[in-house]
């Protein structure tokens, strides 16, 4: 069964209400911080990621945030930002960036849903599995760029190929 026959009818459905429903699917820990804002924690691979959706009416958006604590020395931050640049090359569902005061890394993605337009259960879903997989993938070379002693051409190499599983 697909994840879209659990709804009867979505023509009124928050989007955050699904990602709820999806949460509680998934058997993910969540917190419905708002009506308009969910947090939640994915076990991945590599760590626990922590997820916040929400949705904003003024834009129509449902933006969606994947972090990571990071604390990298200070003397590794440009490779880290290389190494930023280089994911942010590779993908095309979102992007990463740093946030250095709170100490994380960041993947964000916002969709939009302007006129009316409703998400379903199975494009969240993927959008927060994508989140997910594109974490798995990089964090390595996050990792390797940060405390290793390769380049950051050479802490890339690790995150070449596409990570598999699921979220």
């Amino acid at each position: 069964m697909s994840l879209s026959e659990d709804y009867a009818t979505m023509d009124d459905l928050h989007p955050i209400d699904i990602v709820e429903t999806l949460a509680e699917h998934h058997a993910w820990e969540f917190d419905r911080v708002t009506d308009d804002q969910i947090a939640m924690a994915v076990e991945g691979q590599w760590r626990t990621y922590s997820l916040t959706l929400a949705w904003s009416d003024h834009d129509e958006t449902l933006r969606l945030i994947c972090t990571f604590e990071m604390d990298p020395p200070a003397e590794k931050l440009p490779a880290l930002y290389d190494v930023l640049n280089r994911c942010n090359d590779m993908v095309w569902t979102g992007a990463f960036t740093w946030w250095a005061e709170q100490k994380l890394m960041v993947w964000r993605y916002g969709l939009v849903l302007s006129g009316g337009q409703m998400a379903g259960p199975e494009q969240i879903d993927r959008l927060i599995s994508a989140a997910v997989m594109a974490s798995e993938r990089f964090y390595p070379a996050f990792q390797l760029a940060s405390w290793g002693d390769q380049t950051p051409a050479q802490a890339m190499q690790v995150a070449i190929a596409e990570a598999y599983g699921r979220a």
